[in-house]
């Protein structure tokens, strides 16, 4: 097959947005090549807002063809939580058939080096970026995200984090020179000479395990870490949502074809309804790698079975935020607020146990009471949810049926402080959408824990009344340690209790946000800065994105010969 596009040409393309990736992740300063404002698209070959919907649209009731082998049928299924029927049936694989054809583009993909696979990971990304509108309607319609956080989470922040783990892929595999020439002193005699060859080897089949809350976000790290260390990769997403990777792999495999590349390298498994592929393929003996985001069930099923891949998880964890003070009452209480309400709290990093002191906190407005602390920030839930326009923006709809259920027995687990109502979007009037609720809870009770200590997805939280700050760290600490959490959050204006909540998150591995009172919230993490997650806990075996992410990927095979 003859490239249409060579490696000069592109390294002179993207050489340079690499090394900037690789040196912001080595000063964790803000970049990002992907604009987050729809605006920004629309010329130089990218969709513009309009172009993208008539994309999408134009996807709608056909037959998603990717022409990879082994396809024996042709599924599909999905259904917005917007309400429409997408009605697109995708291929589906015979696995015996599939699993060797993508085998056998590896060898030139190995021998192709990590510079090349890099530069073709980012003319992936470069025409991902370039359809980012596209991308957002398929993102809103199969995960139930308003459309402003579908563009941009699914679109530029998917990107950067897809960018970020190509930079580590790269950085872990040029770590070891290509060659060395070896030279021991023997004395009197003539040294020992040695010529030796570094060759990164992949480990083999990675398979992709998608989720329905954010295909590309937590989809891009993995897919784009096992590419650019010469595997494979088997995309399996989510029976509700298999566009937006489906899209994804059909970008992939159209630019390594053009690249000169086996364009099986990347391909999509789509399930029947029920069918369970991914416990199939997961115990496969080609499947030498896996990445899953979801439930801890099935993460835990993964990491106990797939004993002949490396897994990386990430799962569910109890997400706690600690209030003992604050030198800004307003803005703590907004920042909360719009934390708990984001995409209607179905993120994994959406806090959910609020431990407040029952004697109440200090604050520049005057020492508050427990009750006045929840009341005002069910206050604040409301206000910034009081316009239905304005809250159908933040909340999105409910991605399934089993998060309203969640979120009407909450209900019932004690006092409601801030009970859930159900809004309208006049563009979708079938999307269920519904605010938050906050309930109250004495921590000091054993019935209590059975709710604040087991994670409860969706837009529910718990105001934990505990008896000190001291009693908050160590319930805190309890908590990450026996459940795990992919966020920390705390505020607080006393030094003592700053530091042992630090201490805290030091010892049991977790993530912590501090006194956060403006335009970032603890739900939010940056790609080439923050770590999501930190693999040292229950909620996650794996931290995105790190050099663990990536180095056990690959294996670097050495041959020597006299020189």
């Amino acid at each position: 097959m003859a490239a249409e596009l060579t490696a000069h040409q592109l390294i002179a393309k993207h050489r340079p947005t690499l090394d900037q990736a690789l040196e912001t992740i080595r000063t964790r300063a803000y970049w990002s090549p992907h604009p987050e404002h729809p605006k920004a698209y629309g010329e130089d070959g990218s969709l513009s807002l309009p172009e993208g919907k008539a994309a999408f649209d134009a996807l709608q009731g056909t037959r998603f063809d990717l022409d990879q082998p082994g396809t024996d049928d042709w599924v599909g299924g999905e259904v917005s939580p917007y309400g429409p029927e997408l009605g697109i049936t995708y291929p589906h694989p015979d696995i015996d058939t599939l699993l060797p054809a993508m085998r056998a583009g590896m060898r030139a993909w190995r021998d192709a080096g990590a510079e090349a696979r890099a530069m073709v990971g980012l003319e992936i990304l470069a025409r991902i970026s370039a359809r980012t509108h596209e991308f957002a309607h398929a993102v809103m319609h199969t995960s139930g995200q308003a459309f402003m956080m579908a563009f941009q989470a699914g679109g530029p922040h998917a990107q950067d984090r897809g960018l970020e783990a190509i930079a580590y892929a790269y950085v872990e595999q040029a770590r070891t020179p290509d060659t060395a020439e070896w030279h021991k002193p023997q004395g009197k005699r003539d040294p020992l000479a040695m010529t030796k060859r570094f060759t990164p080897v992949a480990r083999g089949l990675s398979l992709l395990i998608g989720c329905n809350t954010f295909p590309t976000w937590n989809g891009y790290p993995g897919l784009f870490a096992s590419l650019a260390t010469g595997n494979p990769v088997l995309v399996k997403p989510h029976p509700r949502a298999v566009l937006p990777l489906a899209l994804t792999v059909r970008i992939a495999r159209e630019v390594l074809a053009e690249a000169g590349f086996d364009p099986n390298l990347v391909c999509l498994a789509a399930e029947r309804p029920g069918e369970g592929i991914a416990k199939t393929l997961a115990v496969r003996p080609e499947i030498k790698i896996i990445d899953y985001t979801g439930s801890s069930s099935f993460g835990d099923w993964l990491e106990t079975n797939a004993r002949q891949a490396q897994v990386y998880t990430e799962k569910a964890g109890v997400n706690t935020v600690l209030v003992d003070s604050t030198d800004d009452y307003k803005g703590m209480l907004a920042n909360l607020a719009f934390s708990l309400s984001l995409y209607s709290g179905q993120m994994c990093t959406t806090p959910q146990n609020l431990l407040i002191p029952r004697d109440g906190i200090r604050t520049d407005a005057g020492a508050k009471s427990y009750d006045e602390v929840v009341a005002d920030l069910a206050a604040s839930v409301n206000g910034l949810l009081g316009d239905d326009a304005r809250a159908n923006g933040i909340l999105g709809a409910l991605v399934n049926p089993d998060v309203q259920s969640r979120l009407d027995a909450a209900a019932g687990l004690g006092e409601v402080a801030l009970p859930s109502r159900q809004i309208t979007n006049p563009e979708f009037p079938d999307a269920v959408v519904r605010t938050p609720v906050i309930v109250k809870l004495d921590g000091a009770k054993p019935d209590a824990e059975a709710a604040y200590l087991s994670e409860c997805f969706g837009p529910v939280s718990f105001a934990v009344a505990v008896d000190s700050a001291a009693d908050a760290v160590e319930l805190l600490r309890r908590t990450v340690r026996e459940k795990g959490a992919m966020t920390v959050g705390a505020y607080t204006t006393s030094q003592e209790v700053s530091a042992a909540v630090e201490e805290t998150c030091l010892e049991e591995c977790a993530q912590l946000s501090l006194n956060l009172t403006g335009g970032v919230y603890v739900n939010q993490t940056a790609a080439f800065s923050d770590f999501h997650g930190s693999g040292g806990n229950p909620a996650a075996n794996a931290a995105l994105c790190d050099g663990a992410f990536v180095a056990n990927r690959f294996r670097v095979v050495e041959i020597r010969k006299d020189a």
